[in-house]
Formats: structure tokens, sequence, C-alpha cells
């Protein structure tokens, strides 16, 4: 059977999707076909229905599978409604939008299955059956619609990652998207994560299969790693593969979750791999020999989610119970042993204050991260923030339709005077997080906020897009003089300090 999925990222950035990239692999090693339309302005793949259609029609696919998120559904059901109409080649959808709103997506009646939670062993048996005349209406993980009516299907248990073929590179054009990205190749050493905050959909999901699978959360095996074997002959393959590959980035919710498995890990990759790579970590679970470690395997940067630097905000809104001394002595690890750090953040949370605002600042002022990188707060459905926002009365139902991605403006409301000051944070946060700084260049960035604080609305919509030019000026000047600072660098959401900058790294 040929299968093809449809991935679209507009107006985001170019990213890599695993679930597309397994789901390949394990199709392809059950003897299916399988190709993709990656529908990315950033890769010359605009949104353009009639290209879409011609392509649909040149791969003449037997099944059709989008893989969503709920910022670029909207492109999808214009897309599904377009498929619906000149083609009869069935539609499946998965991803987090189809595991958090299963029955609202199938009453769309644009899609014909919907997978919920991990689609290795789901979309096989939807293939299977599809191509020998078999029961689509039972699969374990799929959900059918069918004239009018859902059949909905609980999900089985979670599949070991052994049994899992290496993820499919090919199906992407994987060696343009290495050049558009500097290099930068993301990969996955886990599945899981053990902290349920509520801003993600871990703990959805979690909860999806306790009910339907019925044991308690340790006997669900969730939290999962590859065998560190297969991740090092996955690295060589793509180093043998494909050329300028500069960067490593293991984009597991929580890579540093296993010590042993850490420690074991980077005594591997240091001797087997020459090429730098990146983490994520979580500051309650990293400490001195996990930083040492790191670095002596090749650990350029390791990235912690902060999010807010308002206690109140992380425990009651969050549910991300660490302390601010936590994170100080975290980042005080991965810099004594020269690991450049970055820090995650956001604004534009439900009940979220300007005092609150200003805390986050403070602590990033502090701690002096190697970067950081700013998101507007975006209520996904299905998680407890999305609850909390919608029950707070903070979201603009209209605007959250129309955003499609997480960086440019918020869809909650808080009143015209908050709503302005997250605007300008949102074009200009490396200048509050100077000014909060005990850098020399302090001062300067002082009198900047002051002046960006000052402006009314229409006084700021009339300089707001000028920003980041006059950002790049100021940080050229700063750079020659070797005055330490932060700019914005690399995208428009990221606060870079100088040090980095010097090393003429991307």
């Amino acid at each position: 059977m040929r299968v093809l999925f449809i991935y679209p990222n507009l107006h985001a950035q170019i990213g890599f999707n695993y679930g597309v990239g397994y789901l390949s692999s394990f199709l392809k090693s059950h003897g299916h076909e399988t190709g993709l339309l990656n529908i990315n302005d950033r890769l010359g793949y605009d949104f353009d229905l009639e290209r879409i259609l011609t392509d649909v029609r040149a791969f003449n696919p037997d099944l059709i599978g989008f893989s969503v998120v709920t910022n670029q559904y909207s492109y999808t059901k214009r897309i599904a409604e377009t498929l619906k109409r000149e083609t009869d080649i069935p539609l499946a959808i998965g991803g987090v939008h189809a595991t958090m709103a299963p029955k609202e997506t199938l009453e769309t009646g644009l899609f014909d299955f919907l997978c919920v939670g991990e689609g290795e062993l789901a979309m096989v048996d939807l293939a299977d059956s599809l191509e020998n005349g078999g029961d689509v209406s039972r699969i374990p993980n799929i959900w059918h619609f069918d004239s009018g009516k859902i059949y909905p299907n609980p999900v089985r248990p979670f599949l070991s990652l052994e049994k899992i073929p290496p993820i499919d590179y090919s199906i992407f054009d994987f060696q343009k998207m290495i050049d558009a990205k500097g290099g930068w190749v993301g990969i996955m050493a886990s599945r899981g994560c053990p902290f349920r905050c509520n801003y993600c959909f871990n703990h959805r999901i979690v909860d999806i299969y306790r009910r339907d699978t019925g044991v308690n959360v340790r006997d669900l095996h969730y939290l999962r790693q590859y065998p560190i074997e297969m991740i090092i002959e996955d690295l060589k393959r793509l180093l043998k593969t494909y050329r300028n590959i500069r960067m490593f980035i293991f984009d597991d919710d929580l890579f540093t979750m296993n010590r042993e498995y850490v420690f074991e890990f980077c005594r591997q990759y240091g001797k087997a791999i020459d090429v730098p790579f990146v983490c994520n970590a979580h500051v309650r679970v990293f400490d001195e020999e996990i930083a040492r470690s790191l670095s002596e395997a090749g650990c350029a940067i390791v990235k912690f989610g902060l999010e807010s630097g308002s206690d109140r905000i992380r425990r009651k809104v969050l549910n991300r119970p660490m302390r601010d001394e936590d994170i100080i002595h975290a980042f005080k690890m991965a810099d004594k042993y020269g690991i450049h750090t970055s820090a995650f953040v956001m604004i534009g949370l439900p009940h979220e204050t300007v005092d609150d605002l200003m805390m986050t600042i403070k602590l990033l002022g502090t701690i002096k991260p190697g970067r950081f990188r700013w998101s507007i707060f975006f209520p996904f459905i299905g998680t407890k923030a999305y609850d909390i926002a919608k029950d707070g009365g903070f979201i603009n139902w209209k605007k959250m339709e129309s955003l499609t991605n997480f960086t440019e403006e918020s869809c909650l409301d808080f009143g015209e005077e908050q709503n302005l000051l997250i605007d300008k944070l949102a074009k200009t946060y490396p200048w509050f997080v100077n000014a909060a700084t005990d850098f020399p260049s302090a001062p300067l960035y002082e009198r900047l906020t002051r002046m960006v604080l000052s402006m009314d609305k229409r006084g700021w919509a009339k300089v707001r897009q000028e920003m980041r030019d006059l950002d790049a000026a100021l940080s050229n000047t700063l750079l020659n003089s070797k005055t330490p600072h932060y700019s914005i660098r690399f995208n428009p959401f990221m606060g870079v300090r100088d040090d980095w900058l010097e090393r003429g790294e991307d």
C-alpha cells in the first residue's frame, strides 16, 4: 500500500517531524511504500492547494495521513476539504491535536480515521486492513468515522523502542533541511517525561493510556529509552549519509531523566562520535556529576525549561514546583564545566501579572544563561493549562483560531495595557534582560526599556517592526567594544550572549 503523509508546518521554524519519520520506517519495514509533503514556506513549499492536489495525484496514494499540532490545524482542514472534494482517498489524522480532541476532529467529517497516541503498530494495522479488505473499525488506537458515526477504540500498550527500526530521514528532503538549519540535526534518545507540567501533553497522554490499558503509571512503560548502541549506529549512519552535520540535538523531553543511562551514553558517545551535541535537562535532574559527564562527551549546550520566574505561576499555573535555588544551582554547574546554557521562558501566561513578567526577566538577569528563548503561551487543547486559560476567561477564540505559531502574538486577553506590554516584550525581550543584569551595558538598556515602556499603542505600532534591526546595530557596536550583552540572533525569539557570538557559531 502507498501511504502519503502530509505535514503542514507553515510560518514556523523548520522542524523535523519525528512521528512521521518513525511511522514511515515502521510502514516500510512491513512492506508498505511511503511519501511526504512537507509543507513549509521556509523550505520552498508554500500553502498552495493546487500544488498540494497535484503532488497528491502524482504520488497516487492509497491512504493519506496528516500529522498535526493545534496551531497548524486550520491549514490541515483546508487541505482535507480539498482532498475530500477532489479525490476519494481515505484520510487519516494523527499527532497531538488529534490525540487531545479526537471526537471534535472526527465530527468535522473530513477524516475517515484518527490515531490516538503512538501510531507505529496502529498505522501498519490500518494499512494492512485497507489493503486486504479487513475490518477497520476495531483497530486499537484508531478511531473510525463512517456514515456520520464515530467508532472509537482503546489504545494498546506502548511499544518497546528496540522493536522500532531506525527513523526514516530519507522521507524528508533531509540534506536541504540540514543546510537550512546550519548543520544542526535533531534526534531522539527516549520517549516520555516523568513530569506533569500543565502546559504539556504528557500528563494527558499518560491518563489516556492508564484509562484504556488499566495499568498504573509504573507499569505503563511510558518512559522509554532507545538502546545506546542503536543511537550510536543511527548517528554514524547520518554522518555517513549526509554532509555538513555540525551539531546533534537530542530533542527528548528530558534527556537526563536516567542518571546511569546518561553516564553510559556519554562514555560511548565520547568514544564514537566527534560532533558536539545539545540536550534538554530539568534543573531538578541535573547535578555536578551529570554536568561533568555531558561536558566530557562533547555536550555544547544544555537547555532548561524555566518558563517563569514567578514561583506562584510555576506552581499554580504550570505545575512546575522548582525553586529559584534549584535553577541557579543547575546553571552554575553547567557553567562550571563549560557548557553553554539555554533557558526557555514563556510570557502571556494565564493569571500572570506585570510583576510576574518582571520576575522572569529578573531571574534571567541573575543566572545569565548563554541564551534564552521566549515564547508566547498558547493554550493547546487537552492540556490543563488550556482549561486554566479557558476557565479564567482569557482566551480570544477568534485570534486562537488564526495563530499558526506561538512567537508572534498572544491569543489571551489581559486588558489593553498588559496586552501592549506583552507585545513589547515579544519584540525586545533581550533589552529587558540586559537591563536586569550586572553587565556594563545594563544602563544603556535601562534607558531603552524605559523608552519602550513609555510608548502608547500608536507610537509602538510605528516602530515595533524596526526593533530587530535596531537590536542588531546596537549589538554590533557592543561586540566591537567587547561589551557583554544579549542580542536577538538566529530567530526573532532568541536572545544570545555575546561570548557565543564572538565564536562565530550558529
